[in-house]
C-alpha cells in the first residue's frame, strides 16, 4: 500500500489550517489523482460508506467534489444503478464487509455486469494483508483497478483546529458502572486508528504524553477507568509505529500529544460558557452547527424559514464566535450603526441619529433598502441570533444562574448560598438546577458521603433521571492523588477565612474584561505547562523518550513566546461588566494571525495536540485559539465527541442506563 509522497507538515512554507490540510489531501491526493481519460466519460461516480461519507462531509463542499469532476455521491451499501462507462472512486473503511461489496461491484468478465469502468479504492485507514490478499486473487477486478492506497484519513475535522474521532458512546463504555473491558477496548483501539490517522495526514510525529493511572492508595486496585489515558496512549504508539516507513513521515518528533480524559475537568462540560459560539450551541436548540432562520418576505408575506450554517466561511462567525456574549452584541450594534451611517438611503429613511437606534430598528431599516446586500443578510442574520441569545438569558434569569455556578468553582460561595438560590429562586428551570447540581456535586464530592447532596436534590425536586446524572459525576472522579496535584487546578483546595472549598483560583496575570468570564477549563493551565516544560512527568510521562534536538527546538520556541504579551484586558476583574470596553480584544482569535502570518509561521513553535477521552468542549476549543496566538504554537483540540452541555448530560444519565439510548433522553 503507499502514500502521496505530498509534504504536509508544519515545516512547509505557506501556512494551512488542519480543516484545510484534509480538504486538500481528499481533494488532491484522492479525487484529483483518479483523472486519467482512460474512460469514455470525465465523470466520476464516489462511493462511500457512512464513516467516511461524514468525514468528507466536515471537510469539504459538495462543490469541491463536483469540482474535481464527481457527478454521482453513493453509499456502498444502497442500491446502486449501473453506470459501466463512469470510473468509481471508493473511499471507504478497510473492512471485509466493504471489501466484499466493491468486489461485488466490479467482478463480471463482461462490462454489462460491472457497475464501473474502472475502480480506484482507497482505504481511510490501515488495510490488513488478508483483506489485500482477497483483493489481489480476483485478477479481473485488480486489471480494472486503477489505485488500492491507504489514505489513512479516518477522523472528523470540526474547526480549524479541532478534530473527533466521532466515539459518541465513548463515555459510556469507558466510564459507565457497569464496566466492560471488552467494549472499552475496542472503543479505545478504534479511538488510536483515529488519532494515529490525524499525524499521518499531517506528516507528524509526536512525543506521546498522558495522564498517569494513580490508585487512591498502595492497597487499592487500578480499575479500567484508571488506564484509559495509558492504554489509549499506547494504542496510539503503536499505530504510529506502522506510519513510520512512510514517505516524508518524520524519523524523530516533530510535535507533542498529550491525551487525558474527562475525568480531568468535570466543570466544563457543564457550566455556562457565555461566549457567543457556546450560548448559540447551548440555548438555540441547534442541530450542529445548523441555525434555522426566519428570513422576512418581501411581498408582505409568511417570514420564511431558511437553514444556515454558522461555520468557519462565515466572517462575521469567524470574528464573534469566540467573544463574550455582551462584547459581541455590542460589536453588532456597531457594524449595524456604521453601515446606516455611511449610507445616504438608510439616513432618509431615519429621522433620528444612527447612534439613538437600537439595533433592531437599524436591522428593519437596512432591510428595506434595495441594496440589501448579502454582506448585510449576514450581518441581519447575527443580530437576529445575538437578540434570541439575550432574550434567553434574560426571560430564564441566566445571569443569576451563571454568577452561582462560578461562585462555586471559585469558592466565593457554598452550601448555604446555593440551598438560599434554590429556595428564593424557584422559577428556574429543572435542566438548570440540574446542572447547578452537578458543579457541586465535583466541587465538593466528599457530600455524597454525608447526604448533603441527597437532600439538595431533594430541596431541587429533581427528577430519578436528573438524579443519576448526578450521582454519575462520582464516575468521572479523578483519584485522590491527582487531585492533591499541583499541576491540576481542579484540586480541593479550603480557604480558612471563608471555609469554602474552589475548584479553580483566579491565575495570576490573567484579567477579566467581561461578567461571568472568570471560568477556565483545566486544560489552559496544563497546556501553558507543556509549552514551557514544566508539567510533571511523574504525573504526565511519556510514552517514547524524545530526542536531544526535540527538547532543543521546544526550548527555543518556549524562549520565543516568553516575548510575546499576554492579550491585554482593558478592565480588570473589579471593575468587569457584562459589556465589554469600546475598542478591547479579546486575543482569541487564532485564525487571524496564522492566515495572515505565513512568514510568520515558520517561526511558530511545533504543534501540540490536547486529546481529551469523553468529550470536548466548546471552551476548551475556544481555549486552544486562544493560546495558539499567546504562545505562538499552534494548539490542535482532539477528542471523542465535541458536547454541549445538553448533550454531555443526557450522556452522564445513560452511565447507569445502559438499556437506552442518547435518543431516548433529552435535556
Amino acid at each position: 500500500m503507499s502514500m502521496s509522497d505530498s509534504d504536509t507538515s508544519s515545516q512547509g512554507s505557506e501556512y494551512k489550517n488542519f480543516r484545510q490540510i484534509t480538504r486538500d489531501r481528499l481533494l488532491n491526493e484522492m479525487l484529483r489523482s483518479t483523472k486519467t481519460g482512460d474512460s469514455k466519460s470525465s465523470w466520476k461516480v464516489l462511493i462511500m460508506d457512512k464513516v467516511t461519507l461524514k468525514i468528507i462531509s466536515n471537510a469539504c463542499k459538495m462543490s469541491d467534489i463536483t469540482d474535481e469532476g464527481v457527478s454521482l455521491v453513493e453509499d456502498i451499501y444502497k442500491r446502486r444503478q449501473p453506470l459501466p462507462t463512469m470510473d468509481a472512486v471508493y473511499f471507504i473503511q478497510p473492512t471485509k464487509e466493504n471489501v466484499v461489496m466493491f468486489l461485488s461491484d466490479m467482478s463480471g468478465k463482461s462490462p454489462l455486469y460491472r457497475k464501473y469502468a474502472k475502480a480506484f479504492v482507497f482505504f481511510s485507514s490501515p488495510v490488513t494483508r488478508e483483506l489485500v490478499n482477497h483483493i489481489k486473487r480476483d485478477r479481473g477486478v485488480m486489471s480494472r483497478t486503477g489505485a488500492l492506497r491507504e489514505m489513512n484519513l479516518e477522523y472528523f475535522p470540526i474547526d480549524s483546529q479541532g478534530f473527533i474521532t466521532d466515539n459518541e458512546k465513548a463515555l459510556e463504555e469507558l466510564f459507565g458502572e457497569e464496566e466492560s473491558s471488552r467494549k472499552g477496548d475496542a472503543c479505545l483501539n478504534s479511538m488510536a486508528i483515529r488519532i494515529a490517522t490525524v499525524f499521518a495526514s499531517l506528516r507528524e510525529f509526536p512525543l506521546v504524553r498522558y495522564r498517569a493511572a494513580k490508585s487512591l492508595d498502595p492497597n487499592t486496585m487500578t480499575t479500567f477507568r484508571d488506564l484509559i489515558p495509558t492504554k489509549l496512549a499506547a494504542g496510539v504508539w503503536n499505530c504510529l509505529m506502522k506510519y513510520k516507513n512512510l514517505p516524508n513521515f518524520p524519523q524523530s518528533e516533530t510535535c507533542e500529544l498529550l491525551i487525558l480524559d474527562r475525568s480531568i475537568d468535570q466543570i466544563a462540560p457543564i457550566i455556562h460558557e457565555w461566549t457567543y459560539d457556546a450560548m448559540c450551541h447551548d440555548l438555540l436548540n441547534m442541530e450542529g452547527n445548523k441555525y434555522v432562520h426566519e428570513v422576512s418576505n418581501r411581498t408582505g408575506g409568511l417570514p420564511e424559514k431558511k437553514d444556515v450554517l454558522l461555520e468557519d466561511h462565515d466572517p462575521i462567525w469567524l470574528e464573534l464566535r469566540h467573544s463574550h456574549i455582551a462584547d459581541a452584541s455590542e460589536r453588532l450594534h456597531e457594524k449595524m450603526t456604521n453601515f446606516v451611517s455611511k449610507n445616504k438611503a438608510a439616513q432618509i429613511h431615519s429621522s433620528r441619529d444612527a447612534g439613538d437606534l437600537s439595533t433592531r430598528d437599524l436591522q428593519k431599516m437596512v432591510q428595506a433598502l434595495p441594496q440589501y446586500s448579502e454582506q448585510i443578510e449576514k450581518l441581519s442574520l447575527h443580530v437576529d441570533i445575538a437578540g434570541k441569545v439575550n432574550k434567553i438569558i434574560r426571560e430564564m434569569g441566566l445571569k443569576e444562574l451563571g454568577q452561582i455556578e462560578q461562585d462555586l468553582v471559585f469558592g466565593d460561595a457554598g452550601t448555604k448560598d446555593l440551598i438560599n438560590f434554590l429556595r428564593t429562586k424557584e422559577d428556574v428551570t429543572r435542566e438548570h438546577k440540574l446542572r447547578l447540581l452537578m458543579i457541586y456535586a465535583a466541587v465538593y464530592p466528599e457530600k455524597f458521603e454525608d447526604g448533603k447532596i441527597a437532600k439538595l436534590m431533594e430541596l431541587a425536586r429533581l427528577s430519578e433521571e436528573d438524579t443519576n446524572a448526578v450521582y454519575n459525576m462520582r464516575l468521572l472522579e479523578a483519584s485522590s492523588e491527582t487531585k492533591k496535584s499541583s499541576i491540576i487546578p481542579f484540586s480541593l483546595k479550603f480557604d480558612v477565612h471563608k471555609k469554602k472549598q474552589a475548584a479553580r483560583k483566579d491565575r495570576p496575570g490573567e484579567e477579566v474584561a467581561w461578567q461571568l468570564s472568570r471560568f477556565y477549563p483545566v486544560i489552559e493551565e496544563l497546556i501553558e505547562k507543556l509549552s514551557k516544560a514544566e508539567l510533571s512527568k511523574d504525573d504526565y510521562p511519556c510514552m517514547n523518550d524524545p530526542s536531544p534536538t526535540f527538547h532543543a527546538t521546544s526550548q527555543s520556541a518556549s524562549l520565543r513566546t516568553g516575548q510575546i504579551p499576554a492579550p491585554h484586558s482593558m478592565r480588570s476583574r473589579r471593575t468587569a461588566t457584562w459589556a465589554r470596553p469600546r475598542n478591547s480584544d479579546d486575543g482569541y482569535s487564532s485564525d487571524s494571525i496564522l492566515r495572515h502570518a505565513s512568514s510568520d509561521f515558520k517561526q511558530m513553535g511545533q504543534r501540540i495536540f490536547v486529546f481529551i477521552v469523553g468529550g470536548a468542549t466548546r471552551s476548551e476549543l475556544r481555549v486552544c485559539h486562544k493560546l495558539t496566538t499567546k504562545l505562538k504554537r499552534e494548539v490542535i483540540l482532539g477528542s471523542s465527541s465535541l458536547d454541549d452541555p445538553p448533550r454531555f448530560i443526557t450522556k452522564m444519565k445513560l452511565l447507569t442506563a445502559n438499556e437506552l439510548s442518547l435518543d431516548d433522553l433529552q435535556i
